[in-house]
């Protein structure tokens, strides 16, 4: 993978990498530095890196997926090494972590094929506005501009959108 190559796989997907990491850990910084950690091992691991679209995307979220799920582990670690003395645990802390985890919720929906059929089966203009947007990583301004559409309302397409996807992968689930 060249530095060229590489720089643009980071401006593409950063926001979602830096997504992915914040919905598991909950914490903005954190979530900050798993990205720039997620970045360094797909720089690290350029050459394995595949050449389809689809698996580079799904690829590089399954490397900020396991970064989080490091991450968790460690803290889990250090928390209750810090705050407990050995041999006890909290309640809150053995629910926390016997419930299907959010990484598990987060991989199972990761599958582009996936959030591609739910985003064909929306109905005009979602579609259209959602595909720009979560599959080639457009903004909502430069959606505008291609759709010749105000601003204003590529925003309230992609919120009603959003809306409806995330019914559909709960009902999915």
């Amino acid at each position: 993978m060249t530095e060229r190559e590489f720089e643009q796989m980071m401006q593409r997907y950063e926001k979602l990498v830096y997504t992915v990491c914040r919905q598991l850990v909950n914490d903005p910084a954190t979530a900050e530095d798993l990205t720039q950690e997620t970045f360094l091992s797909v720089w690290s691991h350029g050459d394995t890196c595949p050449e389809n679209e689809d698996s580079r995307r799904a690829w590089v979220c399954r490397i900020a997926v396991n970064k989080a799920k490091d991450h968790l582990k460690s803290a889990y670690h250090r928390r209750t090494t810090a705050s407990e003395a050995p041999g006890e645990t909290s309640a809150a802390l053995a629910q926390a972590f016997t419930a299907p985890s959010l990484a598990d919720t987060v991989e199972a929906r990761l599958g582009a094929q996936n959030v591609r059929r739910h985003i064909s089966g929306l109905a005009e203009p979602y579609r259209t506005v959602c595909a720009l947007y979560f599959l080639h990583d457009w903004d909502a301004e430069a959606i505008a501009v291609k759709l010749a559409r105000p601003v204003k309302t590529v925003h309230t397409q992609l919120y009603r959108a959003k809306k409806t996807l995330r019914q559909e992968l709960v009902c999915a689930s």
